[in-house]
């Protein structure tokens, strides 16, 4: 079925292995690219309505238990590729987040310190719009380069895309390969301590050591999701072996006997109790993908 492609393909992959809650079923397809023009050849040996699922450190996702009928493209690893030219980073979709802000830093720019503090990779911040510390990803973009189905890789500007708080609407069926940020000219050695201390924050405040996968629920408009669950007294809430973090209400962790269901379970039951009790409506932050098992 395909041809000349030099990634990594597996079949039915357990996806656990490959998200920060450590829950989730089979993929019936597992590829791993080589390169942007590898990735690109991939997707062009596809079948037409074949489902697609971009995986990259699995934060920010929630895979069901039944798993996933189609074919998880991973950027773990791989599309690694950072070049920066004077105020110019560009970077492909595989690159940590932690790893842009610091080689930005070594650089003497300033503007994307932020991005070490969010826990994933460079394609997941651009496809949703990803932000801490009063920053955003998208307002540093200046042009992206998308890939579609039939692997043509197209050249964007910013406008080309509708972006919203932790959301950004993508033309057609295309996906992020990559793109260019403009940053500003600073001091390394204070944009390495802005980092140091964003990281030593968001170790102290979040639960770091334990399988989650970031924020669950995005920030009402003039709120905190997490001030909101902790005034309720719903820290330590428990479904199974999914509970909510003690250090930090807005982060559901897996003892490591949870299944994906406990941590859906658990996301809803928030939902309806804020709801009830604070006549809020949470809107979850991880995307939910997969079959139920």
């Amino acid at each position: 079925m395909f041809h000349d492609l030099q990634g990594e393909l597996r079949l039915n992959e357990v996806l656990a292995k490959h998200t920060s809650w450590r829950v989730g079923g089979i993929a019936q397809r597992f590829y791993r690219p080589s390169s942007v023009e590898d990735l690109a050849l991939f997707l062009s040996q596809l079948p037409a309505e074949e489902p697609i699922l971009w995986l990259g450190l699995g934060s920010n996702l929630l895979v069901r238990d039944g798993g996933f009928a189609g074919t998880v493209i991973s950027t773990a690893g791989t599309l690694q590729s950072v070049e920066i030219n004077d105020q110019e980073v560009s970077a492909e979709v595989g690159v940590y987040c932690g790893k842009l802000a610091k080689l930005a830093a070594r650089s003497g720019l300033t503007g994307s310190a932020f991005l070490a503090g969010i826990p994933g990779t460079f394609g997941g911040a651009l496809a949703m719009n990803a932000g801490a510390h009063q920053s955003e990803t998208w307002p540093l973009v200046t042009e992206v380069t998308t890939v579609d189905r039939q692997g043509v890789l197209r050249v964007r500007q910013p406008e080309d895309f509708k972006v919203s708080y932790r959301h950004v609407e993508i033309p057609g069926d295309e996906w992020f390969a990559s793109a260019k940020l403009k940053l500003e000219l600073g001091n390394a050695i204070d944009e390495a301590k802005q980092i140091k201390d964003l990281l030593k924050r968001r170790n102290t405040s979040q639960p770091t050591s334990q399988p989650c996968a970031g924020s669950v629920f995005r920030n009402p408009e003039g709120d905190f999701s997490g001030r909101l669950i902790e005034s309720l007294g719903l820290k330590g809430l428990r479904i199974g072996g999914a509970s909510v973090s003690e250090k930090h209400a807005n982060f559901i962790v897996n003892d490591g006997s949870a299944l994906a269901s406990d941590i859906e379970a658990l996301i809803m039951l928030l939902q309806q109790k804020i709801e009830q009790e604070a006549g809020v409506k949470l809107i979850p932050e991880v995307h939910i993908v997969g079959e139920v098992a």
